[in-house]
């Protein structure tokens, strides 16, 4: 599962120097002095989970574009590709039998059943093999290279209950090109694939100018394979002014802690302390301290690419800013419009909370108003 906090759909590019990589709080204070992020926002991932993203500033609703850009190939008719195996098949005269046993030849194990629901569209080469045997097929059938690979979609989901792993997983919620992508890089590919959390705690803390001062967040993770011993998490800034000033980890081991000043978002490898077996679970907490920023946080966010056992979110308000009202609301994906909205109350511990089970892939988060009461 994943989870990852921060505003993935900040825009900005990686600083042109080397970011700053440190493995205790003290030496993180003394790297990141120079510079400053924004209003944090947080990214923790693990396999089969959805990130989430925790933000300062205003809500952005729908103003900004996380999809593909105009540039980039349009996805496939859902119906190319068997459309295109069902004539190439045709012109070929070829039997179903005839090209099992062509790629049988060639050591590739393919039944007449599977290339029928190929042709028909009930099912889609995905792994690896299948994908192999795609491409052995555009030169049994006398295509160019790539003629059918390039016409299948995105991978189709397994299950009714399921949760959403990988990459495209993570894209659908996040946008292409986000921040939480080139914070990570080639790592994104593999973002926590080898964990996935099963529940999250985040808990928010507000200054007395009601900006942010503290993140700390509680994650479980359950190992999806054998050998995982460790996860990333990215925090994310809108803010400039908004500065990490401690990191502290109370349950793993910061591996290493690494900002990037020109996308004002933090990357955490928090280690384990061992490997974990296959679907056994381990607790990982830190806490980030957040030097103050030009203007008040209203929200925060956290985005998932899969289901969540349960997530809770708690906002504290200092005394001397209180906010004039509060709101839980969803998202489909990072920058889409807010829908869901529901107002929420305060207690007499001047904060807030949503308790959200079985949650959904999506963005969840927690908005609130400092101005005058509606």
């Amino acid at each position: 599962m994943e989870a990852g906090v921060g505003p993935p759909d900040a825009e900005g590019a990686p600083s042109a120097t080397r970011p700053t990589r440190t493995t205790s709080a003290r030496d993180l204070r003394t790297a990141l002095k120079a510079g400053a992020p924004g209003d944090a926002g947080a990214v923790d991932d693990g396999p089969g989970h959805g990130g989430g993203s925790a933000r300062g500033g205003a809500p952005r609703d729908g103003t900004r574009n996380v999809g593909p850009s105009p540039a980039d190939a349009p996805t496939p008719a859902p119906d190319a590709f068997p459309t295109a195996l069902r004539e190439a098949l045709g012109r070929r005269g070829l039997s179903l039998e005839r090209v099992s046993e062509r790629l049988r030849a060639r050591g590739i194990a393919v039944s007449q059943a599977t290339l029928s629901s190929w042709q028909r569209g009930r099912s889609q080469p995905e792994r690896a093999r299948s994908l192999r045997a795609v491409e052995v097929l555009e030169e049994i059938l006398e295509l160019p290279g790539g003629a059918l690979r390039s016409l299948l979609g995105p991978r189709r989901p397994r299950g009714r209950v399921a949760p959403a792993r990988g990459e495209s997983a993570a894209l659908q919620v996040l946008g292409k090109d986000s921040v939480v992508e080139k914070a990570l890089g080639e790592r994104f590919r593999h973002f926590n694939q080898a964990t996935g959390s099963l529940l999250i705690h985040d808990v928010v803390t507000l200054g007395e100018r009601g900006t942010l001062g503290n993140l700390t967040t509680t994650n479980v993770l359950r190992a999806s394979r054998a050998g995982a011993d460790r996860a990333l998490f990215v925090l994310s800034f809108d803010d400039e002014q908004a500065e990490p000033l401690d990191i502290r980890v109370t349950s793993g081991r910061l591996g290493e802690a690494t900002y990037l000043k020109g996308l004002k978002s933090l990357v955490l490898e928090i280690h384990f302390g061992r490997e974990l077996a296959k679907l056994e679970t381990t607790v990982v907490s830190y806490a980030v301290d957040v030097s103050p920023s030009r203007e008040p946080a209203t929200h925060y966010e956290r985005w998932s690419r899969a289901n969540l056992h349960e997530y809770l979110q708690q906002v504290f308000f200092h005394p001397d800013a209180l906010p004039s009202g509060c709101r839980r609301y969803f998202r489909d994906q990072v920058g889409s419009p807010p829908r869901g909205q529901r107002r929420i109350s305060m207690n007499d511990s001047h904060s807030t909370h949503v308790l959200v089970s079985r949650c959904k892939p999506g963005v969840h988060g927690v908005a609130w108003d400092f101005g005058t009461p509606e």
